[in-house]
């Protein structure tokens, strides 16, 4: 079922979010299950950059959005291997770069494509089976493979918080999202340089922005709730 929210109200809620973001923090609106006419609402309210999670949901979105060229398109689903050269193809940003072989199999592509996206690479800072992602310890064993990958734009950590975290629990994960950024900048390695922290969703936004992110994703809080 596609999103159909009243599109005047879409603006007022972009404006109330925009005022409690400082100025550094990239606003992602996520739309997912959110029709074109609502994302032509945010546009035309100056929103600019969106997130969808579904290859196949994202591409007639995009070709029906063609005469809208500033959009910049992020990509924020789990990624699989077979789908990686279309995603490469439309998305610029790929927030959910969450193992060794995709890194490596997206700058291989990204080589054929003569493109260098911009990757966030998904990690968890605390145990989650139900999330994708490197754990602190895989990332680190791997940051020297990760760094030959000279076709990526290694510039940023993506997380996704357990469910049922207390505030301060939320707030100090997020903070270990940072840490674990300057931890990998002072490794020194050429390639992977953390500048952005993609964190922070509709429930917990608030926290991750406390916390540093330089990008929020957000879907429900503009558009209304999804089905799924």
């Amino acid at each position: 079922m596609t999103i159909s929210p009243s599109l005047s109200s879409i603006a007022q809620r972009l404006v109330r979010v925009r005022a409690q973001l400082p100025a550094n923090v990239r606003l992602i609106a996520v739309t997912k299950q959110v029709s074109v006419e609502a994302i032509r609402a945010a546009y035309a309210a100056g929103q600019r950059d969106f997130a969808e999670s579904r290859l196949q949901e994202a591409l007639p979105k995009q070709e029906q959005l063609q005469d809208c060229p500033d959009i910049c398109w992020h990509f924020i689903g789990h990624l699989q291997s077979n789908k990686a050269q279309k995603v490469l193809e439309h998305f610029p940003w790929i927030h959910t770069c969450d193992s060794l072989k995709l890194a490596q199999r997206l700058d291989r592509l990204a080589e054929g494509l003569d493109k260098i996206p911009q990757i966030c690479v998904q990690v968890k800072v605390l145990p989650d089976p139900q999330k994708y992602g490197w754990s602190v310890p895989e990332l680190f064993a791997d940051l020297p493979d990760l760094n030959n990958c000279r076709n990526l734009d290694l510039c940023g950590l993506m997380a996704i918080l357990p469910l049922e975290l207390s505030p301060s629990e939320m707030l100090s994960a997020f903070q270990s999202v940072r840490t674990l950024g300057d931890r990998i900048n002072d490794e020194n390695y050429p390639n992977l340089n953390i500048q952005e922290y993609s964190m922070g969703m509709s429930d917990d936004y608030p926290l991750a922005v406390q916390a540093g992110a330089t990008m929020v994703r957000l879907g429900r809080i503009l558009f209304g709730d999804r089905e799924n």
